[in-house]
């Protein structure tokens, strides 16, 4: 070990990276538990099945074939290089050179070469996503709800992406030419005299491409690969705290998002408790009628639906915040598809932007000061909502298994029982149902009168 001024640098940089990006994931998480309690603990085993197949194993993905495969190899390459990731981080904090290389020995070559080989991989399906946004511009990227910091969004982490595989093979290019001196030079220079070995021919298989447009001089190619090695870590640091403002927070949220899953059939309507505790004190013999003002506000029911985030429970808030923003909800919408103002992901997106809202207005005052805004008609118009056919095609599309229809029906069930502002077809529905027991406006004693003839 060779512990110095650069080691406690990147040993402070570490920290406070580490501890700026904790921050940002307790603040997400009390957002989170904003919203009303939810117990889905049940089904364990299946749980952990959902979870490994859709998450761990992008199960949704590939029914897109050719965005389901770029998309694994962006995944699968991040995951993995994470350990070639945490090399550098023991290098950077004990002051070694690729700490593994005496560790794994002979198998560091191969170790090296297949993180290299997913970094291409990942390098070139950004390339692709990039061009798929850009150029060739896949019609669900250019949805309203995309304009602005949406598009800019995939845009950067694209680019970042790019940028990190770029310096991972520099580094790498650089430390390959570096290695090629004699041992003697590699110890003047303060360099670990056992990398020297087998380093001459080509020791890394696609790096190599690029050690043709760098320097040859110790001092240079030196130079070259520190700042490729910090460049690299740094980057990686500051994509960590980029993730807790983008959507590319799924990556995180993914896991626990499927576990929390709905399991029951896609069609199946949870009932109201509010409306379940109103039926059970209007069935019950002994409820006082003329009870005192404290006890009717003890039994008073909670809200019918939901009117704004905190109503919501917080499973549905968790998966605004796992929301992808791919729009494949969008695009299988037969709602949106016939052109109607419906949009499942901008659903998502608006109740993350107003949680975001709310949430700064709790923790800056302690509790929630009424700001005149509510996640119904201020961020999400009756329009959309009643557009809404209730097919579940939005919930099936989703690859991280993301409920738009639940938030949906929570902010109809309040339109309809807190405000009566249902659609004109609904409300006379709901009169003949009071008065005649059916939809339809005849009387029940007339109801078979078709049949006569």
């Amino acid at each position: 070990m060779n512990i110095g001024i650069p080691n406690i640098i990147f040993i402070i940089l570490l920290l406070a990276a580490s501890a700026i990006f904790w921050r940002n994931v307790a603040r997400i998480r009390k957002n989170i538990f904003l919203g009303k309690s939810l117990n889905r603990n049940d089904r364990k085993s299946e749980r952990w099945g959902v979870m490994a197949r859709v998450a761990l194993g992008q199960g949704k993905m590939l029914f897109r074939p050719v965005a389901g495969l770029m998309h694994i190899f962006i995944y699968v390459g991040f995951v993995i290089i994470n350990v070639e990731i945490l090399e550098i981080i023991l290098d950077g904090i004990f002051g070694t050179h690729r700490i593994f290389a005496p560790i794994l020995g002979d198998f560091y070559k191969p170790f090296i070469n297949f993180f290299e080989f997913l970094a291409l991989l990942v390098l070139v399906s950004c390339v692709v996503f990039l061009a798929r946004r850009n150029i060739t511009k896949v019609g669900r990227f250019f949805n309203p709800e995309m304009k602005g910091w949406p598009t800019s969004d995939a845009n950067y982490i694209l680019i970042f992406e790019i940028l990190l595989m770029l310096a991972f093979f520099i580094m790498n290019a650089a430390d390959s030419i570096l290695m090629r001196f004699p041992p003697e030079v590699l110890s003047d220079m303060g360099l670990l005299k056992y990398q020297a070995a087998d380093m001459q021919n080509d020791y890394f298989m696609i790096s190599r491409w690029f050690t043709g447009f760098l320097p040859d001089s110790p001092q240079a190619i030196t130079s070259v690969e520190r700042f490729a090695w910090w460049m690299h870590i740094i980057g990686i640091l500051g994509f960590l705290n980029y993730l807790p403002f983008s959507k590319h927070f799924h990556i995180i949220l993914a896991f626990p998002n499927t576990w929390y899953s709905k399991l029951n059939e896609k069609g199946e309507f949870d009932n109201l408790e509010s409306v379940k505790k109103e039926v059970e004190l209007m069935m019950d013999p002994s409820a006082d009628p003329f009870a005192a003002p404290a006890e009717v506000e003890a039994s008073a029911p909670e809200r019918f639906g939901a009117k704004d985030v905190n109503d919501l429970s917080w499973v549905q808030l968790m998966n605004a915040y796992s929301c992808t923003e791919c729009g494949r909800c969008t695009s299988e919408c037969p709602a949106n598809q016939t052109g109607k103002l419906l949009s499942p992901r901008k659903v998502m997106m608006d109740t993350r932007d107003r949680l975001e809202e709310y949430g700064k207005n709790v923790h800056s005052n302690g509790e929630f000061k009424d700001d005149g805004k509510s996640l119904v008609k201020d961020y999400i118009s009756a329009e959309e909502l009643w557009a809404c056919t209730t097919c579940n095609a939005c919930v099936e599309a989703c690859p991280v298994n993301i409920d738009p229809l639940s938030i949906i029906i929570d902010l109809r069930r309040y339109l309809v029982m807190e405000e009566s502002a249902a659609p004109t077809e609904l409300n006379g529905m709901f009169s003949n149902m009071e008065n005649n027991g059916a939809p339809w406006q005849f009387s029940p004693s007339d109801r078979l009168n078709w049949a006569q003839e």
